[in-house]
């Protein structure tokens, strides 16, 4: 089965969030504001980055950066704190692209 990847352009609200895993795999997290035609806000996205690509990431973008992202999206569902059923939806990036830098 062929996966299917989305394709946007969008800018970063926060700077990006660089962790490691427990097997000390980089990963970071963005969150890319993508401005939809005809609507006032934009939508926002959370980005998962993996691996080298994470890392460049963290050195390289900041705050207000326009990135390209090609990904997969994804949900998952888990409880918060107060047992509430809460659903996440991240795109998985393949490729991310630094525009204008």
């Amino acid at each position: 089965m062929e996966e299917k990847y989305e394709i946007f352009v969008g800018r970063l609200g926060v700077n990006p969030d660089l962790r490691y895993t427990a097997k000390k795999e980089p990963v970071c997290t963005l969150s890319v504001a993508v401005n939809k035609e005809n609507e006032e806000k934009p939508e926002w996205k959370r980005v998962i980055v993996w691996g080298k690509q994470a890392e460049l990431c963290s050195l390289y973008l900041k705050k207000g950066y326009e990135v390209f992202v090609q990904g997969r999206v994804s949900s998952r569902d888990y409880e918060d704190k107060l047992g509430n059923p809460r659903t996440i939806t991240e795109w998985k990036a393949k490729l991310i692209g630094f525009p204008n830098i």
